[in-house]
């Protein structure tokens, strides 16, 4: 694909992630995302072959960034792996408290919304955050490994129990407008690594 298409489609899934953050997938046009990019009407076909097949690459698109966001925490070789988590943990109620808790995680804005809609995007969903808990399992099992961090559980069970529990504290706090969930989820969390 020529550089110019690319930076094109790439600022296509970019307005897009920000527009269907706000507003869910089902509210937003194509025309919409058009606009906001000052890409010509007509011209989104010459990008992605249908609306199924353009959600699908947005959500591919954010999954890589939340991974490369991972796997740079864990990059940071001067901290525990008690440490990495927390600092993972801290990203996720930062982001989730952002904006009155209206947060910018697709999971907890589309993940029922695409299930039923689209099972392009419900694939590509499962697919991103069976990556995340494959990520939290391994750091979970290193903490294990360097004594920072203890669980009661399998690091894949306690991994999949996390990142539920902050996937429903993030839903809560969106409902409430308020971190009150989310101060819970990091106790919780807290308690459940023994950090």
């Amino acid at each position: 694909m020529p550089v110019a298409k690319v930076e094109t489609r790439q600022s296509l899934l970019g307005a897009a992630r920000r527009i269907v953050a706000a507003k869910g997938y089902a509210a937003v046009g194509i025309n919409e995302i058009l606009a906001a990019t000052g890409v010509p009407k007509g011209s989104f076909y010459h990008y992605f072959s249908s609306k199924d097949a353009f959600g699908e690459a947005m959500m591919k698109s954010y999954f890589d960034d939340y991974l490369t966001t991972m796997d740079g925490i864990v990059a940071d070789k001067g901290k525990s792996s008690a440490e990495h988590l927390m600092s993972y943990w801290r990203k996720f109620y930062d982001t989730q408290a952002a904006d009155d808790c209206r947060g910018g995680c697709l999971v907890v804005k589309l993940g029922a919304e695409v299930a039923d809609l689209s099972e392009v995007m419900r694939v590509a969903t499962k697919a991103g955050t069976a990556a995340i808990i494959d990520r939290l399992e391994r750091m979970i099992a290193h903490g294990i490994a360097d004594g920072s961090v203890s669980v009661d559980e399998s690091p894949r069970t306690t991994a999949e129990a996390l990142y539920e529990l902050w996937l429903g504290a993030s839903m809560m706090a969106k409902i409430h407008r308020s971190p009150g969930c989310l101060d819970r989820a990091m106790t919780v969390t807290r308690q459940v690594l023994r950090t």
